[in-house]
């Protein structure tokens, strides 16, 4: 969990932020899972949500303490408790009709994208625990997942040579292998 003292202020975050916002970049690549061509999943981490609450606090400019912790109460639920792994699910298409079609099409992704450790069982989502964010008809282009792993899947995640991500709907009925080193990143 993140603090106030984790975070910079304002004026101090101006100094720090090029270098810091290379440094998270950098370290996003090996958390970033590509399902299909238009969706991707970014397994979150304590340094990931730090820069997105420093970033919150840059735009909204947020310097008080009621407002500081408001975004620490928002964002710290995205961190990993250990047991499990936590992702940002996002749906891009740069064309917005497009996006407005598939959006439409993708109903329910949110709970249809599973993680498989080695020849483990798949591991299903539990998906947008602050709210809902699908509708009859529509779902959103960003999503918070949890995938909860049990003692079994951690031990298997440190020794399987492979992990696998899929889903089981259209139009990105596919699996997609995952490295060992993003792995180990992600807290195995």
């Amino acid at each position: 969990m993140l603090s106030r003292a984790d975070l910079w202020s304002l004026e101090d975050y101006s100094v720090h932020r090029a270098s810091f916002r290379e440094a998270v970049l950098a370290h996003k690549k090996n958390r970033r899972v590509l399902i299909g061509q238009h969706v991707q999943l970014i397994f979150e981490d304590q340094t990931t949500i730090k820069y997105q609450i420093q970033e919150m606090l840059r735009i909204e400019k947020i310097f008080e303490a009621a407002g500081i912790q408001e975004e620490l109460d928002a964002y710290n639920p995205l961190i990993p408790e250990g047991k499990n792994w936590k992702c940002t699910l996002l749906i891009q298409y740069g064309d917005i009709e497009e996006r407005k079609r598939r959006l439409t099409d993708l109903v329910g992704i949110e709970d249809k994208i599973w993680v498989q450790i080695g020849e483990g069982q798949k591991i299903w989502p539990i998906a947008d625990e602050d709210m809902d964010r699908s509708k009859e008809d529509k779902t959103a282009a960003v999503h918070f997942m949890r995938y909860e792993l049990t003692d079994a899947d951690r031990a298997a995640a440190t020794r399987a040579r492979r992990s696998s991500l899929g889903s089981r709907m259209w139009p990105i009925h596919q699996s997609r292998l995952c490295c060992l080193k993003s792995r180990k990143r992600l807290g195995c």
